[in-house]
């Protein structure tokens, strides 16, 4: 794995203290929402006084109602009976309307701000050069937009109203607690302090083993995704036991990992009761020596007690708020990592303002492009890695094929990262139609651009909606049209559905070949004045290869070209074949002129050409 700055690991988020900067930044996708948070707030609030309502009913149906005197134990005045029962039903109703209004309010917190998180992240994330998701792993940007964005949504909206309410209902209870009996009320409070030591001391070793527990089910997950994606190659290499055996592991360290974590969890609420009942024994203690003295009623002193329950629930709430704050700061330093990643490659603010941005674009001042392209003493080296390029200048005449071949890291998709501005030149420029191309805008180079790629990239939906994504907003015939071009209609009318059968996630409906035809379909619809094939043939069989080369005959007219080439037999037809070695061009001329040459060029294709021929003699 790489080790640079955008590969983050969830260790590297563990921040034992809230940093309130980072949630500052969270708390601002909040604005929108101010009016149901509000009234979330409001209800939440009301609710937690009809928490301290309730026990004064229990109090007044003792007193007034059942024991209208101390010694009146038999008769009971039922004259206030009915005023009683409509107060109570309307309690009832009150707490019930409070109750459907925080859980409404807060749901759609909760998930408007999921929403508009979400919303601005993707928004980012168009935003962000193909640089930026060359060196960052998927899972980690997945994680962020759901898992992250859910912790934070359900802290902000849910956690919010409970800590309302904590503190709504503390301060309740200690105003009532006072004003019955302030002696009493002292008791109470001074063991607070002791409750939040003991739900701080917890809470940090809770924190830290619901780390240990998230980093590992990471490593689950990542072997989940391992394990479906590479199914084929494990039952090849039969490594079934051995990938049982790994993830056995890591889900037996889970295991274990979580045992530990919910033994201290059942040390923690066991110490807050036992702490919560010596204050009620010493509430019973003092109150019961004012009842004996008649300093204090029986019913008071029970009520009381019911205060003290009560009481310690929001402190825990608040504990517990506390501690979810600190678990989603992790997510809210990530989600902010992402936010604010700045893309490698912009456009200035002379070019946006002509141009647009990739949002908006003012397609009005795009000027045509010819397809004359020109590297001019181009460096090129990668985030991480060895110099790719050096000094290397090249000039294509618009409307030419060019060839790259060469091994493994000879530069071949660099040159073509570089043409398509998914990298930009460490040194030097890179010219189209003789004006350096970072004076023009990404979207103009973009929307005249058509990227092949060795394994294209369907979208889940019918085969003619993956050919309209050449050109949104193009008609069924023009998309039908541009089938025929590259020889896929037949085969598509070969479904049972035709151009609406579905492709399946990534094109799993179809094969390799198929998918290619489509993206060459999808390629011609678009009209780019520039083209690149990076490997568009390497993985058919020759007969689909045969079609794929009628196919992109028809793609490269009038179009300047570039094919990166694993099969040599697809490119003797181009009109310049470039030889590259470590970043240089070590031979350059058309098919007839390099074999002539009999030098490297000659060699590779030989050798290739007689493996192909070994290939067809076994059939």
């Amino acid at each position: 794995m790489s080790n640079n700055d955008e590969l983050f690991e969830e260790e590297s988020f563990t921040s034992q203290k809230i940093d309130f900067k980072v949630w500052k930044k969270i708390l601002s996708f909040m604005l929108p929402l101010k009016k149901q948070i509000l009234i979330a707030i409001v209800s939440m609030s009301l609710l937690a006084s009809t928490d301290v309502i309730y026990p004064l009913f229990s109090k007044y149906a003792v007193d007034y109602i059942l024991r209208p005197g101390l010694n009146d134990t038999v008769n009971p005045n039922y004259d206030n009976i009915g005023y009683f029962v409509l107060f109570y039903v309307l309690y009832i109703i009150f707490s019930a309307i409070m109750v459907y209004l925080f859980i409404k309010f807060a749901g759609r917190v909760q998930a408007e701000l999921a929403y508009n998180i979400r919303k601005k992240a993707f928004h980012h994330l168009q935003e962000l050069p193909f640089s930026y998701y060359d060196r960052t792993r998927t899972g980690w940007i997945m994680a962020r937009m759901t898992a992250d964005t859910r912790n934070l949504s359900d802290i902000l909206s849910w956690g919010v109203i409970d800590l309302t309410w904590g503190i709504v209902l503390m301060v309740l209870l200690i105003v009532v607690m006072f004003a019955i009996n302030w002696q009493l009320a002292l008791i109470t409070i001074t063991v607070v302090p002791i409750l939040a030591l003991i739900s701080t001391w917890f809470r940090k070793y809770i924190l830290r083993s619901q780390r240990e527990i998230r980093k590992t089910n990471s490593k689950i997950t990542g072997a989940f995704n391992e394990g479906i994606t590479g199914a084929l190659t494990t039952k090849t290499l039969v490594l079934e036991n051995d990938n049982y055996n790994d993830f056995n592991g890591l889900t037996t360290d889970m295991r274990n990992k979580s045992i530990k974590a919910a033994v201290i969890r059942g040390f923690y609420f066991p110490s807050v009761i036992f702490l919560i009942a010596l204050t009620t024994a010493a509430i019973y203690y003092a109150g019961g020596s004012m009842v004996i003295n008649d300093a204090l009623n029986i019913t008071t002193l029970i009520l009381f007690t019911t205060y003290v329950w009560q009481f310690f629930d929001p402190v825990n709430n608040i504990a517990e708020t506390y501690a979810r704050m600190q678990q989603a700061q992790a997510s809210a330093e990530r989600v902010v990592s992402l936010m604010e990643t700045q893309p490698d490659i912009v456009d200035t603010d002379a070019v946006i303002a002509k141009y647009g941005t990739l949002f908006d674009y003012k397609r009005e001042n795009f000027e045509p492009l010819k397809g004359d392209i020109e590297f001019q003493n181009v460096s090129f080296k990668y985030h991480v890695g060895e110099q790719v390029l050096t000094d290397f200048s090249l000039k294509v005449k618009a409307g030419q094929s060019i060839a790259l071949v060469g091994h493994t890291g000879a530069g071949k998709s660099t040159i073509v990262n570089l043409i398509c501005r998914f990298y930009e030149p460490t040194v030097g420029k890179i010219l189209i139609d003789g004006v350096d191309y970072k004076e023009r805008s990404l979207g103009w180079l973009h929307s005249n651009l058509g990227y092949v790629l060795q394994t294209p990239h369907l979208f889940s939906g019918t085969v003619i909606d993956n050919i309209k994504y050449g050109k949104l907003g193009s008609t069924d015939d023009e998309a039908i049209a541009a089938a025929k071009a590259v020889e896929a209609h037949e085969f598509i009318m070969k479904f049972e559905n035709g151009y609406q059968t579905e492709c399946g996630e990534g094109g799993s409906h179809l094969s390799v070949g198929q998918k290619q035809l489509i993206s060459f379909a999808r390629a011609i619809l678009a009209d780019p004045k520039i083209l690149v094939l990076d490997e568009a043939t390497s993985s058919v069989d020759t007969e689909t290869e045969k079609a794929i080369q009628t196919a992109i005959y028809k793609l490269l007219k009038g179009r300047t070209s570039f094919i990166v080439a694993h099969r040599l037999s697809t490119i003797v037809a181009s009109d310049r074949i470039l030889v590259l070695e470590q970043g240089i061009v070590t031979e350059e001329g058309s098919h007839r002129e390099l074999i002539a040459k009999q030098g490297q060029y000659y060699k590779l294709y030989t050798n290739q050409y007689t493996e192909d021929m070994l290939e067809l003699s076994k059939l």
